[in-house]
């Protein structure tokens, strides 16, 4: 019974490790990286506008 317990704990690790990686996997590209995208670019934009608004202050 202690290999029972022994070997629980990583291959609970192993399996919430590979649901992970899946998720990641699937949320890459598709309507979700267009999304994605437009949100960085418009933080981007916004960091740029304010660093302007900074140097012309």
């Amino acid at each position: 019974m202690d290999y029972v317990s022994a070997l629980l704990p990583p291959v609970v690790m192993a399996i919430f490790f590979t649901a992970l990686v899946v998720t990641i996997v699937k949320s890459q590209g598709g309507s979700n990286k267009a999304k994605e995208d437009a949100i960085v670019d418009a933080a981007v934009t916004r960091a740029h506008s304010a660093k302007q608004a900074g140097r012309d202050a």
